[in-house]
């Protein structure tokens, strides 16, 4: 991806954004800020997945100059609660949360392995979300609130991972190389072919088509791939799965460990405790894990949890 597709991509998604708020009657100096705060951190999001543009970035800040990253995502969250909340104490929580995972990881800056500092890292992004802790923090507007929670969480993963620890293999990158397309065809149809007849057997699906679903494609899918399946990958696989191979020194060990974690994140689903969610999400985590561990890309196993889930959504209930 270029800079230029990704600055097209960033005013296609800022532009249709603006055009629901404005449709549901949204409007005003919080709205406006609100929306702007989200433009800044999705912009963080997508300009480094095009790799020149990213590779420019880690040539300016050098070694040690990634330290500055993560004052995009705390600047935003600060802009945001000066302007929206005025909650001082949303404001002190929100900027710890962006602030200790780098400094977690700044002594680890270029090295190779894993260390405890990277997974405690790892457990202070993702857990306040798991929890739904971190969504106190976006009540305005409530369309939003999902989407703002979601990208700072991964613009401070970002800002830690990739530009501060510069972490190897991460595959943080909109790219399509050879076998890509092979490797997302093969993983989804294998997928498919076990999950269905399993998740109808246990009663955890059940066929039911509609067209109605189809026509919220257009918003649904974008939102699906850009702001679940993308962050979910690069948590969950680019990450994780990555330390968990460092750390064993195996990469199959990596995977299995790294789906397990995946498919546990979905117990809180209801019916709690949700162990069907729990053993096909695990499945799942196994064919997306298998799809980063081949191409060492985000991108095809992306496409494939992107899929996977927007299926789903049109297929069954």
């Amino acid at each position: 991806m270029s800079f230029p597709f990704a600055a097209a991509i960033w005013f296609a998604m800022v532009g249709l954004a603006t055009f629901v708020g404005v449709w549901q009657g949204l409007a005003g100096r919080r709205f406006l800020i609100a929306l702007g705060v989200a433009a800044v951190l999705f912009g963080f999001e997508l300009f480094l997945a095009a790799p020149g543009f990213r590779d420019s970035v880690l040539r300016v800040l050098r070694s040690r100059g990634g330290i500055v990253a993560p004052l995009v995502p705390l600047f935003a969250l600060l802009i945001y609660a000066f302007g929206v909340t005025s909650d001082w104490r949303s404001m002190l929580i929100g900027a710890a949360y962006t602030v200790i995972p780098a400094i977690l990881v700044a002594g680890s800056a270029g090295k190779s392995g894993a260390t405890w500092e990277d997974y405690a890292a790892v457990l202070i992004i993702w857990l306040p979300v798991e929890f739904r802790w971190m969504y106190r923090l976006f009540a305005y507007p409530p369309a939003l609130t999902h989407t703002l929670t979601i990208l700072l969480a991964l613009s401070t993963a970002v800002a830690a991972f990739v530009l501060l620890r510069r972490l190897e293999g991460v595959g943080y990158s909109v790219e399509w190389g050879r076998g890509f397309g092979w490797q997302f065809v093969l993983n989804f149809t294998v997928f498919a072919a076990i999950a269905i007849p399993l998740g109808m057997r246990m009663h955890f699906l059940a066929w039911d088509p509609s067209f109605a679903r189809v026509r919220s494609l257009p918003l649904f899918a974008p939102g699906i791939l850009l702001f679940t399946a993308w962050p979910e990958e690069f948590l969950f696989r680019g990450v994780l799965q990555n330390l968990l191979s460092k750390t064993f020194n195996n990469r199959w060990a990596g995977l299995l460990l790294a789906s397990l974690i995946f498919g546990l994140s979905h117990i809180f689903h209801a019916p709690y405790p949700n162990w069907k969610y729990v053993l096909l999400a695990t499945i799942a985590g196994l064919f997306y894990g298998h799809v980063w561990m081949s191409t060492g890309s985000l991108l095809p196993g992306a496409l494939v949890h992107a899929l996977v889930d927007i299926s789903w959504h049109i297929l069954f209930r």
